[in-house]
């Protein structure tokens, strides 16, 4: 006999509700595009006025960011207790940060990257769009099936 759970459809989450989520954690994934398709990165993030921002060294991302392509940036969490979780997306551009204003307002931020290296370069993403969703998290038994424990006949 089949478990007949009842599935509560995923909240779909207005857009100051997205923000107050994306203000509780500082780690997210930016989504780039590079000449050879798309890459994630993990950043750290801070919000500020309707905006991400993150720092970067040079490397891979940065020079994607440069190409002016467009971005998403995503976000999560889950409460332990509840089982309640949630996913925020960010569509939009990522903009350098080269005008010095912007840039000595950027270091007064609580931003701190974890990664050590030179991360001496501010970028801000300005949404298009922004999405979200809060869900509650499935049990095991609901999306668990026996043939996901069954013995492979090669290494896969």
């Amino acid at each position: 006999m089949e478990n007949q759970q009842k599935v509560t459809p995923a909240e779909v989450l207005e857009s100051q509700e997205c923000w107050a989520l994306l203000r509780q954690v500082s780690v997210g994934r930016l989504a780039v595009l590079l000449e050879d398709g798309p890459d994630i990165f993990p950043v750290n993030y801070v919000t500020d006025h309707g905006t991400l921002v993150f720092r970067s060294g040079t490397g891979t991302k940065l020079d994607a960011l440069q190409r002016e392509s467009p971005v998403a940036m995503e976000a999560d969490g889950v409460d332990p207790d509840t089982g309640v979780a949630w996913s925020v997306v960010i569509r939009g551009k990522a903009q350098l940060l080269t005008k010095t204003d912007d840039v000595l307002e950027s270091f007064s931020l609580p931003l701190f990257p974890w990664e050590a290296g030179h991360k001496d370069q501010f970028v801000r993403v300005v949404p298009n769009s922004i999405s979200g969703r809060r869900f509650t998290v499935a049990p095991p038994n609901i999306w668990w099936n026996v043939m996901q424990t069954a013995k492979r006949a090669a290494p896969e």
